[in-house]
């Protein structure tokens, strides 16, 4: 797991500044750093040492000197692609991956990427031909951003590291704000850095002569299996991909470890991988801590455990390097005890597994299923649940309201993912003039629901999230969270094998009983103990809610509120209303607090303050 940064322009080659711009990532690579130039591209890459310890080191050359790539990621099928690329005249220098991803696109250009298996983000440039070519894996495990202003392109793992180039003209996206207080994070392609953007999974980059191209390389379709499947051959088959994942993703030079909640994703991981610790974090308060689970577990397995309490001090203090190390804002509060995980994981490891995706691939959010009432009552006509849908919104919080309102609308005009902050309405009420935007979350959603118009609801919903939720939150946070401090994180779930089973996948064994993620369930049943297997899912609970009660953190939220930056972006009497009516217990609002506060603390960093 590494990082890279580089640009290409005919000026500005004043050496400090391509060293400069690594700094600004010195933390996702601190064993090593390697500089490429010339008269039209600095790049320089950081290395954090996993395969290949002494000959590993980037950048990378191919045999005659005229190629050179900068790779940031593992490559779990490389041995078995470098052989074929041997048999065809290729020499190797080194043991790496990455010399391999070099070797495969002189041989095979763009249609390397539909050989490799693994998480990756790389750059090759060819120097004859001056033209660069980078892509992107196709669940976006590994962060690529660019920038092509000023006469100067810009691409790298981190939009900080763009920072000290003199081309680079920080400026905010003012269309991303309102989009983003709705969905948590921001679902779009231009990042919250004007003229800054993220390459989309699957896709490809070519730049030369100044023309840059993005093409998508991969395509998700599912295509759920018609012929009846036995049950106990499925369940088989999902029990060997994992098993075989979990297989590819421990190859390391260094120790490896594992994240472990109480849910059955990190479980089932642990069970088949067996590492030797286990990493686990917690709150203070009661309903927050999944601890106790994880260390019964680690006992069972007899392995180590590692655990950590986070107190409500330590959440405070540590939420500006949070949304610092993101990037863009990011209000999913997972991110924070992420964030402790992975420091108290550096102690011991360098290589974690981790169970990011299963959710995605197999069905296991509870947003999921709808309950057989609602299904039902959409069958009444549009009309009359959109009139029901109008009353309940002016009713107060009401047992029963939130059903009106979701069974108004059809799941393409309701449904943006797994996180559903502020309405279009709410957000464009809050923010100031210049930010209102007549972009509305379902002109986000729509082109992915156009593709999946023939499936059933749960099928929606994942090919939704897997393009919106799965790369710009899930897998966002957990890179720049682990790579804050230096670790490498694997997800054997996001797995090419796997996706392909997942993608067959009939609804029933999705939901069934109403039991989510059903067919994984009973492939884990067989390696953990069964009150694992009937676990709910949680994710990682943050008692925000409950902490801005108190009036020492409810001060603190106030003050930033308060602050004459804020009156920017937010009408910030309505935030404070909405503020005090959590404290003194009238509503609970707190994610829609978060959100803004998390926001109002990612531009201190990168607006207020020298960064």
């Amino acid at each position: 797991m590494c990082g890279f940064v580089g640009y290409i322009n005919k000026k500005n080659k004043d050496k400090q500044v391509i060293r400069d711009m690594s700094n600004k990532i010195i933390h996702r690579g601190p064993d090593s750093e390697g500089i490429y130039e010339d008269e039209t591209i600095q790049m320089a890459f950081r290395r954090l040492s996993i395969i290949d310890l002494a000959g590993g080191s980037q950048p990378i050359y191919n045999e005659n000197k005229n190629m050179v790539i900068l790779f940031n990621g593992e490559i779990y099928n490389f041995q078995e692609i470098r052989e074929d690329l041997e048999e065809k005249g290729h020499i190797f220098t080194t043991k790496t991956d990455t010399e391999v991803i070099l070797h495969g696109y002189e041989e095979y250009q763009e249609k390397i990427l539909d050989k490799l298996r693994g998480m990756y983000a790389f750059v090759i440039y060819n120097i004859r031909e001056k033209e660069l070519f980078a892509a992107r894996d196709i669940f976006g495990i590994k962060p690529f951003y660019y920038a092509n202003m000023n006469g100067t392109l810009f691409f790298g793992s981190e939009i900080k590291s763009f920072l000290p180039h003199p081309d680079f003209k920080k400026q905010l996206n003012e269309q991303a704000l309102k989009t983003y207080l709705t969905f948590q994070y921001n679902p779009m392609e231009e990042t919250f850095f004007k003229e800054v953007y993220k390459l989309k999974p699957g896709h490809y980059l070519k730049y030369q002569n100044g023309n840059l191209t993005t093409r998508p390389y991969f395509n998700l379709e599912f295509k759920p299996n018609e012929e009846k499947i036995q049950e106990e051959d499925l369940v088989k088959q999902i029990s060997n991909e994992v098993a075989k994942s979990v297989e590819a993703h421990k190859i390391s030079d260094v120790k490896v470890g594992a994240f472990l909640s109480s849910g059955i994703d990190s479980s089932y991981i642990v069970s088949i991988l067996k590492p030797n610790e286990t990493f686990t974090v917690g709150f203070e308060q009661n309903g927050y801590n999944e601890i106790e689970p994880a260390k019964q577990l680690s006992k069972i397995l007899d392995i180590k455990n590692e655990d950590k309490v986070i107190s409500a001090e330590e959440f405070f203090k540590v939420l500006p390097k949070v949304q610092y190390h993101s990037d863009e804002p990011h209000a999913n509060l997972s991110s924070v005890p992420l964030y402790f995980l992975s420091e108290l994981t550096r102690k011991d490891v360098t290589v974690v597994l981790s169970g990011e995706g299963a959710d995605e691939l197999f069905g296991g959010y509870q947003t999921y299923p709808e309950s057989k009432v609602i299904t039902a009552y959409r069958h009444l006509p549009k009309w009359l649940r959109r009139l029901n849908g109008k009353i309940a919104r002016k009713l107060p919080d009401i047992k029963g309201k939130q059903f009106f309102i979701r069974g108004a609308e059809n799941i393409e005009e309701s449904y943006i993912g797994q996180a559903k902050v502020y309405t279009d309405e709410e957000a464009n009420n809050i923010v100031n003039d210049k930010y209102k935007t007549d972009i509305k979350a379902k002109d986000i959603t729509r082109p992915y629901f156009e593709k999946v118009k023939d499936l059933d609801d749960v099928t929606k919903k994942q090919y939704v999230d897997m393009f919106l939720w799965l790369p710009n939150d899930i897998l966002l946070k957990a890179d720049k969270m682990t790579m804050a401090h230096s670790i490498e994180l694997r997800v054997p779930y996001l797995d090419k094998e796997i996706l392909k089973l997942a993608l067959t996948l009939p609804k029933e064994y999705k939901i069934k009983n109403n039991l989510s993620k059903y067919a994984l369930r009973k492939a884990a049943s067989k390696k953990i103990p069964q009150e694992w297997f009937d676990r709910p899912k949680l994710g990682f609970l943050v008692p925000f809610k409950d902490f801005i009660k108190e009036e020492k953190y409810y001060n603190l939220v106030k003050k930033e509120f308060e602050a004459d930056y804020a009156k920017e972006f937010f009408d910030t009497k309505k935030l404070i209303e909405m503020l005090d009516n959590h404290y003194q217990g009238k509503e609970q609002t707190h994610r829609k607090i978060y959100t803004a506060y998390a926001f109002l603390l990612w531009y201190k960093e990168y607006f207020k303050s020298a960064v």
